[in-house]
């Protein structure tokens, strides 16, 4: 079955580890992510970010576009009995055609360092390569951001270069390293 039917056919997945729970975004859920992509130390090298409660909504509404769109698809990622919110994780930039997609992952501060990330990210990776199909997944991390690019390192994702000067941001030039995760499944 094409990924574009697995899509169509099948409910929002939920996935789930002993500790975690990744689960479709809900409305209820506007407040967590005004915290996270509102806060300094999440946004210092993240795309977004909000200040208030309404614009946040449309970082809502982006999650559930990308699913209808066939674009994208992103998860709440919470403690199994869905009682603490942690943060977001999830795939855009999709596409079925050329079989990629991007990642991005987010996580509230006072739960960095707890191994949530490295637990989250290999149940996004198997769901995109074993249900959808797909065959790269690409990281695009700040060059900067040397956290990030140690974490994706140890999730095996290779470097494959540096765009240098690329986009800009709070009025400079940043420049984005690029990192590659291939499907090892087919």
């Amino acid at each position: 079955m094409e990924a574009s039917a697995i899509l169509q056919a099948t409910a929002f997945p939920e996935l789930k580890t002993e500790r975690l729970l990744l689960r479709q975004f809900k409305q209820s859920d506007l407040e967590n992510v005004f915290l996270g992509l509102s806060h300094p130390d999440v946004i210092k090298y993240y795309g977004v970010n909000y200040t208030s409660l309404e614009d946040t909504q449309r970082q809502l509404d982006w999650f559930w576009e990308n699913e209808q769109n066939q674009t994208g698809i992103w998860w709440a990622v919470c403690s199994p009995d869905n009682q603490v919110f942690y943060g977001g994780g999830g795939l855009s930039s999709m596409s079925l055609e050329h079989r990629k997609a991007e990642i991005g992952f987010w996580l509230l501060p006072e739960y960095w360092g707890k191994g949530i990330m490295p637990e989250a990210m290999p149940l996004i990776f198997d769901y995109a390569f074993q249900q959808l199909n797909l065959h790269r997944i690409e990281g695009l991390v700040e060059s900067d951001n040397d956290i990030c690019k140690k974490a994706v390192r140890k999730l095996n994702f290779i470097h494959e270069g540096t765009m240098v000067d690329c986009e800009m941001k709070n009025g400079r030039f940043i420049s984005i390293d690029i990192f590659a995760k291939f499907n090892t499944y087919n």
